[in-house]
């Protein structure tokens, strides 16, 4: 029975990307509005790099302001879910003079690599890259581009991060699928919090214990690209190290939110980004709502040695999940790393500063900017649910 209803959830999805695609590409044809493309910032090494973005009309979304209103950020909300994609377009993407040719899917995304074996290196930690529509082009004078970054790491790092963000970093409650869109629908960039400390201790993990080793931070998400603009300004104004934010696309077929989407594509951006960096260990951070633990104990098999810690957020206190996880824990433990299982950023921060992976100074930073997110002091709004305030110990380290 499963397979007939995998077969007919794929039937469905196949139809839908069809009739879909055509809808939309005669929509196109009838409008006037100027197309754009989006260039999210990605990753590379000396002789390659991966990018992601998409082409579509103008959406006309504007950066959040204090002054937004619900029934602002619910318009901007739909204008990014209501975007008009160009499908099957083909672009040009230039990095270090190096030139590939893509082509965008029936949603207009488009993604892939870039080989530049030959070209002149560079020191810059952020690269620019560009990317150029080829075709269809309204007129002969039509001209589409678009600009991203792509960070490679610096040869001063000593470990990379791979972090989940809802509810990781940014409160999302994906565990409550009603609090989850009422979060993204009526809110924006500055109405999203984090949870308490993240920042300062992201900073740390970047600056490392020497200080200045600008370890590189990925940001691996099942949220859609339609937010990808409200994930970035927040982590901007939060002051959360920058670094690729990875995300998925959300089609309207049946089984596009079931747990092995998730899965599958988190495991295989995250597979991608330690493929890339064969010499650079990782930590990976994550928390308990959905399957990060799953996911990264599959990541540790997969690298044996190069998963120097998982750090998991435990947002299901005292729940069976959180049982579940302290038992997986001693299988990851199997597979020579250690999980940290912490029911705030404080209690990892400790962890960390005690492998000599983050600076002795550090912690009352991430100390005190955890107060403050916790509305403790006037500097910040409060960010509730970010743990019992506290020592901050980890609820449990299994190593």
């Amino acid at each position: 029975m499963s397979e007939w209803t995998d077969d007919l959830d794929a039937l469905r999805r196949e139809v839908s990307k069809t009739l879909g695609a055509a809808a939309r590409a005669v929509r196109s044809a009838l409008d006037n509005d100027p197309h754009e493309i989006l260039a999210y910032r990605g990753y590379g090494n000396a002789v390659r790099a991966h990018i992601n973005g998409r082409v579509l009309e103008h959406r006309g979304v504007s950066v959040s302001s204090d002054a937004d209103s619900t029934l602002r950020n619910l318009l901007n909300t739909y204008r990014r879910a209501d975007s008009d994609p160009l499908p099957f377009a083909s672009l040009a993407v230039d990095f270090r003079g190096a030139v590939a040719t893509m082509k965008s899917d029936d949603e207009g995304f488009f993604s892939g690599w870039v080989d530049t074996p030959g070209s002149a290196p560079s020191s810059d930690e952020w690269q620019t890259y560009g990317v150029k529509l080829v075709a269809p082009l309204r007129s002969e004078t039509e001209k589409v581009e678009g600009k991203g970054e792509i960070l490679v790491p610096k040869a001063s790092a000593r470990f990379g991060v791979i972090s989940d963000l809802d509810d990781t970093v940014i409160q999302s409650r994906v565990s409550n699928f009603l609090q989850a869109a009422r979060t993204v629908m009526l809110g924006n960039a500055r109405t999203r919090l984090p949870f308490p400390g993240v920042a300062g201790f992201y900073q740390a993990l970047r600056r490392g214990a020497g200080g200045d080793e600008k370890n590189p931070i990925f940001y691996v998400s099942s949220s859609p690209w339609n937010i990808y603009d409200v994930i970035a300004e927040f982590m901007e104004l939060q002051k959360i190290p920058s670094g690729p934010i990875l995300l998925r696309d959300w089609d309207v077929a049946p089984g596009a939110l079931s747990p092995t989407r998730h899965f599958d594509h988190k495991s295989y951006s995250i597979r991608s980004i330690m493929q890339l960096y064969p010499e650079l260990p990782f930590i990976l951070v994550g928390d308990t709502s959905q399957h990060d633990p799953e996911i990264y104990q599959q990541v540790v098999r997969e690298f044996p040695g190069r998963i120097k810690a998982i750090y998991i957020r435990d947002v299901t206190l005292g729940t069976e999940r959180s049982a579940a996880v302290t038992k997986l824990a001693a299988e990851i433990v199997a597979d020579k790393s250690v999980l940290v299982l912490a029911e705030d950023t404080l209690g990892a921060a400790k962890h960390a500063l005690e492998q000599g992976w983050i600076a002795a100074e550090e912690l009352p930073q991430v100390q005190e900017e955890k107060r403050a997110d916790e509305g403790r002091d006037d500097s910040k709004v409060a960010a509730p649910g970010g743990g019992e305030v506290g020592a901050g110990e980890p609820a449990a380290v299994i190593e």
